[in-house]
């Protein structure tokens, strides 16, 4: 199997375009983030790591967060493993023409954060009878603890809660169309989080990438 490295990208928002059969097909547009290769590291069980800076910046007014490589600033450095037959050298640049039109990819991101929630949003509870003798405690999820063995709550136990923010990751997206003068891309479907978020896409891992290639 071919590894490559996963590539960086900032959630523009979503929209729809018509595909070649006149259907609406909602997309999500993807701003590709320019990176380079900044190390190759010692060879592992499963290939060579390679660290890749993305976000690349020529010059900033503020330093703090960002790392500087040679004559140029990355706000953001993540590592891969890499197959002996998709390595690529120091220096080498990462841009939207990495992502090729008509393959597919897994697209990893934080779901939007949705705070504090009941039992009921959380879980999707039924709650308790709205009727006579429940008193004031309709969206109440009802026992959770035990009696005297084990005498505790078990760890996981579906609970209020903070809901949302978590790491998702969704396979099998299509890249049904790109336009490289904006570094964007155009993919099939939904990806989690919302507008501004940072998304990392790779090539589909269930999937032939470039099955059914077409734009």
């Amino acid at each position: 199997m071919r590894e490559r490295v996963s590539v960086l990208a900032k959630k523009v928002g979503m929209t729809s375009v018509f595909d070649k059969s006149g259907f609406i097909v909602p997309v999500t547009l993807l701003e590709i983030k320019v990176g380079a290769v900044l190390r190759v590291c010692i060879s592992g069980a499963h290939g060579k790591n390679v660290l890749i800076g993305f976000d690349k910046k020529d010059s900033i007014r503020k330093k703090k967060g960002w790392v500087r490589y040679k004559d140029a600033f990355y706000g953001t450095l993540r590592e891969f493993v890499v197959s002996p037959l998709c390595l690529l050298a120091e220096g080498d640049p990462i841009s939207i023409e990495y992502i090729r039109g008509g393959q597919y990819i897994d697209a990893t991101g934080y779901t939007i954060g949705k705070g504090m929630a009941g039992g009921m949003k959380r879980h999707g509870f039924a709650g308790l009878e709205a009727s006579h003798g429940v008193s004031i405690s309709h969206r109440a999820h009802g026992s959770t603890g035990n009696r005297t063995e084990p005498g505790k709550v078990f760890k996981n136990k579906k609970m209020a809660g903070h809901m949302g923010d978590v790491k998702v990751t969704i396979q099998n997206l299509k890249v049904v169309d790109r336009d490289t003068g904006l570094n964007v891309i155009a993919v099939k479907g939904a990806i989690p989080g919302s507008r501004g978020r940072l998304v990392f896409i790779r090539d589909a891992v269930k999937k032939n990438v470039f099955a059914e290639r077409s734009l």
